[in-house]
């Protein structure tokens, strides 16, 4: 079949777009490349001021109901947790290594910045964790593709930056990485490092059609990633962090939630029978089990204050 694929116009996107394309196009459909442009992409705002949340998303969800393309590949992390009517997560392939990285032209690891080195991330939830590793650099606001972010660093604007090394390895750029956070060091954002396809609701051909690409554990892990998030109405720019992944017969799952200000955090793990999360539905549940588990220690309160 012939499937319209909307993406954005960042060379990350496009690769995704490309790759899934390729994936597609080897299961015996015509793919067709859209691109759209975002408010995301467009605007300078800080990433946490008002309407953050979909940044990256609506356009291409809008196209999607206004049926000027069938599929839309978004980074899952960026992709709001409430549904849109009308629109499905129709697949999740198998998703890429979720670890942040620490990338400076100078110095080797965190550790190794002298006091007062400026450190930039857009995101709230890396600020949250390099303040509590370290709380005497300044961390600044940074804006930007990555290859914006990586000119910004060379041209001095900052001492390190921190990236994804999902986004550095499928560019090509894993030269530029200093060192990589461990998960102990800094956990990622819900989604980190996965795919999400989506589709109209009402679309059963191309859900079908895309349904090749999906990676039922990776699908499992957001899935209870995502139903955290959405149980705890954070959104995606909150300083909140999860990491769920199969360990043998387990599925373990961490997360860690700050307060605005950075300067309280509540963590907890958890542990199940892999056989406890077989389907989406049981793996939402027991994201929104872990969610209530939280709200018991107070993170609802850290995340939504007076």
């Amino acid at each position: 079949m012939h499937i319209r694929l909307g993406t954005r116009q960042s060379p990350l996107a496009l690769w995704q777009a490309t790759h899934i394309s390729a994936l597609l196009h080897a299961a015996g459909h015509d793919v067709e490349i859209v691109k759209i442009v975002t408010t995301g992409d467009v605007s300078t705002l800080p990433l946490g001021t008002g309407g953050g949340v979909g940044l990256f998303t609506k356009e291409i969800q809008r196209a999607l109901l206004d049926n000027r393309c069938d599929l839309a590949v978004h980074s899952l992390k960026d992709l709001p947790t409430e549904p849109i009517p009308g629109l499905q997560l129709a697949a999740v392939p198998e998703r890429e290594r979720a670890s942040d990285c620490f990338v400076s032209k100078t110095w080797a690891s965190l550790s190794e910045l002298p006091e007062n080195s400026r450190v930039g991330t857009g995101s709230p939830r890396r600020r949250a964790q390099l303040l509590r590793l370290r709380p005497d650099i300044e961390v600044s606001e940074i804006r930007g593709n990555v290859d914006t972010r990586l000119k910004k660093l060379e041209a001095g604007d900052y001492d390190a930056i921190v990236l994804a090394y999902a986004g550095l390895h499928r560019l090509g750029l894993l030269d530029h990485v200093t060192s990589e956070f461990s998960f102990e060091e800094m956990l990622p954002a819900v989604g980190q490092a996965a795919l999400g396809l989506e589709t109209r609701s009402d679309d059963s051909e191309t859900a079908a059609a895309v349904a090749v690409v999906n990676h039922l554990p990776t699908q499992l892990c957001v899935s209870l990633e995502r139903a955290i998030l959405r149980t705890m109405q954070a959104g995606c720019l909150a300083p909140l962090a999860v990491h769920a992944a199969f360990d043998g017969d387990k599925l373990r799952a961490s997360c860690r939630v700050f307060s605005s200000d950075f300067s309280e955090m509540i963590e907890q793990q958890w542990a199940w029978p892999a056989e406890t999360a077989s389907a989406v539905d049981q793996a939402v549940k027991l994201g929104e089990s872990a969610a209530s588990d939280l709200c018991e220690l107070g993170a609802n309160e850290l995340i939504h204050p007076n």
